[in-house]
């Protein structure tokens, strides 16, 4: 498959996003940026919040780790599930009783100023670090299979797919998007579905042929009862729950688009909807990557010599399986990257706008005044996110991908803890000494994280961010106000 094929299927797909913007985008305003004129049916919500979850680093990490990791990845998502139904019931009521678009202001609500903008201020953290690090996983294979050919720089490879979210995000934002992720969604499963079927056909399996040989094998065990290692599967399942409360349901991106729903019923089945699927699309892509494990171990292909589990899908895909399957790859990564960076842009301009900037309090701006200065704090976030992907690429080192719920696991840390303490108890804190939790608390995760093994023969995964949470909330114990109540 040749550079100029995989760039003309690049551009057709973009254009064909553009043409979605151009339908939905036109008389958008502040409102329909923000949440999309709270107009987005449901099931479209539900169904578009599947791309937006399974990132770049999904469609080709989780398929990679089986080989390593089996199954037992699968214990983290049906604590997904779990945490869905969480948010759905807990955290949802709570944002629509509010009538909130920022889910920060909160904070301000239950605490004050200071924890407001500490909530705000370890979002934005998180989302540009972690949609900066999806993006990077994509313009990385993009640079290595189509720019590289004509010479590109890197950082110009950056420069044009930043620009290119940045021209389909500007005017729309949450009410484009809704539309956009079902198109992307549509198309990452179809490439799942398809590079299972090919695998398939190449193998000369029928489908129940592959299944019974997946199944037989070592690749689908689940449980893992061993207490050390970080996939033990009550860590896993336990720690599925509280990454999906952090990163759905304390993130304003994947808040926001529920928040655009028509009330909170609506919301609340999109949640539910979303919460079974999703379960469904991690086990197919659990299965692809038996599936892609079993294709290497019939054809004697040595899987060892590549530089990273990150490689496995796309080396048998381009090199093993034809141009076709190829092709399907390429087109479910860029499904799979679109989403990562066009919410996060969005909901990084929104927080920036309404929880540091308070536009939407504003009373003496006027309406256009308003969407100039939004479109100045898009601009700038996306140059943010292009120096952070830059200064990926100074010291990639292929593990650097894994990585991701490890930064979770310290940037959402505090929120967990600060919404935590707000909804459980009714104590009052001292509102200038928040941050001050908010930044010890990761810096005592990390060495405790850094020594645990040797200290206590216990090694930390996912449960880090539980971890986290647990001392924010214990810091906002201390400080809180004698005799006082929310």
């Amino acid at each position: 498959m040749t550079p100029s094929i995989l760039l003309i299927c690049f551009l057709g797909y973009t254009l064909l996003l553009f043409l979605i913007t151009y339908i939905t985008a036109r008389k958008a305003n502040n409102e329909s940026f923000y949440i999309g004129n709270k107009r987005s049916p449901w099931f479209v919500v539900a169904y578009g919040m599947i791309g937006a979850s399974m990132s770049g680093v999904t469609f080709m990490s989780v398929p990679g780790w089986v080989g390593t990791s089996q199954f037992s990845y699968f214990m983290v998502a049906l604590g997904y599930f779990f945490g869905y139904i969480i948010i759905a019931n807990v955290l949802l009521p709570l944002y629509y009783r509010l009538n909130l678009t920022s889910i920060y202001s909160y904070l301000e609500q239950r605490f004050g100023f200071w924890s407001y903008k500490t909530g705000a201020f370890y979002f934005m953290l998180s989302r540009v670090l972690g949609a900066s690090l999806r993006m990077f996983l994509i313009i990385y294979v993009l640079q290595h299979f189509v720019f590289d050919a004509w010479g590109f720089p890197f950082w110009l490879t950056v420069v044009i797919f930043i620009s290119l979210i940045i021209l389909y995000t500007f005017k729309g934002g949450i009410k484009t998007i809704i539309w956009t992720d079902t198109l992307q969604t549509t198309f990452m499963l179809l490439a799942l579905v398809l590079s299972i079927v090919l695998i398939s056909k190449d193998l000369d399996f029928s489908f129940s042929e592959l299944v019974t040989r997946i199944f037989d094998s070592e690749y689908t065990k689940m449980v893992v009862t061993d207490w050390a290692p970080r996939n033990n599967f009550v860590k896993q399942f336990i720690s599925g729950i509280f990454i999906t409360i952090v990163m759905t349901g304390l993130d304003q991106e994947m808040m926001q688009k529920n928040l655009s729903c028509r009330n909170i019923g609506d919301a609340k089945k999109n949640m539910i909807t979303f919460s079974f699927i999703i379960v469904a699309a991690n086990f197919i892509f659990l299965f692809l990557g038996a599936a892609l494990f079993t294709y290497a171990d019939v054809k004697g292909i040595d899987l060892s010599l590549l530089a990273s589990s990150d490689d496995v899908f796309p080396t048998i895909a381009i090199k093993y399986l034809g141009p076709f399957a190829g092709l399907v790859f390429f087109i479910g990564l860029i499904s799979a990257a679109y989403p990562s960076a066009d919410g996060a842009l969005t909901s990084l301009t929104t927080s920036f706008s309404i929880d540091i900037l308070g536009l939407q309090k504003n009373t003496t701006y006027s309406e256009q005044k308003k969407t100039n200065i939004r479109y100045l704090v898009h601009i700038g976030f996306a140059l943010l996110m292009l120096v952070v992907i830059l200064t990926f690429r100074s010291f990639y080192d292929k593990a650097l991908i894994d990585k991701l719920f490890t930064i979770a696991g310290y940037t959402y840390g505090p929120l967990l803890g600060l919404y935590s303490f707000g909804l459980f108890t009714k104590l009052q804190v001292k509102d200038k000494w928040v941050p001050l939790v908010a930044v010890l608390s990761p810096i005592i995760c990390y060495f405790l994280s850094d020594n645990s093994y040797a200290w206590f023969g216990y090694k930390f995964g996912f449960e880090l961010l539980i971890l986290n949470g647990l001392l924010t909330f214990i810091g906002l114990i201390l400080l809180r106000k004698r005799n006082a109540v929310a």
